[in-house]
């Protein structure tokens, strides 16, 4: 692909605190890590956020410099204490429990069109990798670090040296004795220093545990993606994301190790905020706590929880509540309406492309699509200027919207009942029933509403609206003429 007609990238870098030109190492290898989850139980709704925000970036990433050119790893951390606690909780194995939960999670993010992370297109098994699978490397990384004085031994721990890396705290703005202050630290009497975050830590007969130079033992959390991005991605790498409830401790500490061990580490990073629910921070304490696949047995369609969540740019907490998943399904009828003859040829518009390439803007995108589908939505059917449905359709792709697929489109078939996507004449009808409920003059709705039930549509009106409904295998031009 040539590199001199590449669209122009910004993203806001976390460490700079500014937006900033993206510029790849090397654009024939562009390379990104995301931190991914801790599998022990299934994902709550806002652990979609980040695979959602960064899915669109290896999307827009692919679409710029190629998908053979970019690689995205995303982690499984499948050794962990929580882990290891709804074990022994439920009797079941850590490795049934690992296995099964990293099954759920693929599925519900395949529900919400979350392509599978992959090195240069290819190998998606390798760049989705447990933590398990690299303790060698791990164990390597650490020895390393305590050879150049930045970690040492102490009762069957390894600990970090925070005060050894002068940069400490760059990530999160702040420094090391205000974090001491307030911070998640552990104190332990084992530590040369508060702030001291462990990198090995001792297992018992009934905790999964790994030989190693300090005894038998596991690794901390922090020092499992340092080493998979190593390994994966090499001394330098373009982007690292995340939630930003990682930045500190986890990213600042990732960053430390790495540096110290002689790494260049990420170039750029990425966080996105936090989800609520109904302007409420989510919590089983308040009843607002969900999963994904909760959403998805309530009939909740993948593709309406990734639009709503794409609807607030990704740095802006985003609030999930009912309204935005109604306005959502019926936006997304519309739009699966417009872009009923697409084509597999067209080209996402050069505004929705830019909004996305500025700094992931994903609700100004949307903004842009809105007006490309009432534009197209406004004339006569089968009428189609220049390949503005292909372009249109191309364009809801590049956000993972619209794709023809089972698990993303089969939410607008209802009961074996083809829903063909009514809204414009939806929103038609409750407009002309609103005139007639304030002239009493019922005449054109009546007409209309004659008119659709002899076609076979089905037409209800309540106060919350009009609701139509076609049954399978309509023809959507019997409808010409109707309004």
């Amino acid at each position: 692909m040539s590199t001199t007609n590449k669209i122009a990238i910004n993203l806001y870098n976390t460490k700079t605190r500014r937006k900033e030109p993206f510029t790849p190492i090397d654009e024939k290898d562009v390379r990104m890590y995301v931190c991914g989850p801790t599998v022990y139980d299934r994902a709550h709704i806002g652990n979609a956020r980040p695979v959602i925000v960064f899915d669109v970036l290896n999307r827009l990433l692919r679409h710029v410099y190629g998908a053979e050119h970019v690689t995205y790893v995303r982690n499984f951390t499948d050794v962990d204490d929580k882990i290891n606690a709804r074990a022994a909780q439920s009797g079941r194995s850590i490795s049934d429990i690992t296995a099964e939960t990293t099954g759920w999670f693929l599925e519900d993010m395949a529900a919400v069109g979350a392509l599978q992370p992959s090195i240069r297109g290819k190998d998606h098994e390798r760049a989705m990798p447990r933590a398990t699978a690299y303790i060698g490397q791990m164990v390597a990384m650490i020895e390393d670090l305590i050879e150049k004085g930045h970690a040492y031994p102490a009762e069957g721990h390894v600990l970090f040296r925070v005060r050894s890396y002068s940069e400490y705290g760059a990530l999160s703005g702040r420094s090391v004795d205000d974090m001491i202050a307030g911070a998640r630290v552990e104190v332990a009497p084992f530590k040369e220093d508060p702030m001291d975050f462990v990198l090995w830590k001792p297992s018992d007969d009934a905790t999964p545990g790994w030989d190693s130079p300090w005894g038998r033992g596991r690794p901390g959390w922090h020092i499992e993606c340092s080493a998979m991005a190593h390994e994966l991605l090499g001394e330098s790498f373009d982007i690292h994301g995340g939630g930003n409830d990682l930045t500190f401790p986890h990213h600042e500490n990732e960053i430390a190790q790495s540096k110290c061990a002689g790494h260049g580490f990420a170039n750029v990073w990425l966080h996105n905020e936090m989800l609520q629910v109904e302007g409420k921070k989510m919590s089983k304490s308040l009843g607002n706590f969900f999963t994904v696949r909760d959403l998805l047995e309530q009939g909740v369609p993948g593709e309406v929880i990734r639009f709503v969540m794409l609807s607030t740019h990704y740095r802006k907490p985003m609030d999930w509540t009912e309204k935005k998943r109604a306005e959502a399904e019926k936006t997304l009828r519309k739009w699966r309406d417009a872009a009923n003859a697409a084509g597999a040829d067209g080209k996402p518009s050069e505004k929705v492309l830019s909004a996305l390439a500025d700094d992931l803007n994903t609700s100004l995108a949307i903004s842009e699509l809105h007006k490309i589908a009432q534009s197209i939505l406004s004339k006569q059917h089968g009428e189609d200027e220049a390949g503005e449905i292909d372009d249109f359709a191309a364009s809801a792709r590049l956000l993972g919207l619209l794709e023809d697929n089972a698990v993303m489109g089969s939410w607008v078939f209802d009961g074996g009942v083809e829903s063909l996507l009514l809204a414009p004449w939806e929103d038609r009808l409750a407009v002309l029933r609103a005139e007639a409920m304030e002239t009493k003059n019922f005449a054109e709705v009546d007409r209309i509403k004659s008119a659709l039930i002899a076609v076979g549509i089905e037409v209800q009106m309540s106060k919350d609206g009009v609701k139509l409904t076609a049954p399978a295998g309509f023809d959507r031009a019997a409808l010409e003429g109707v309004l």
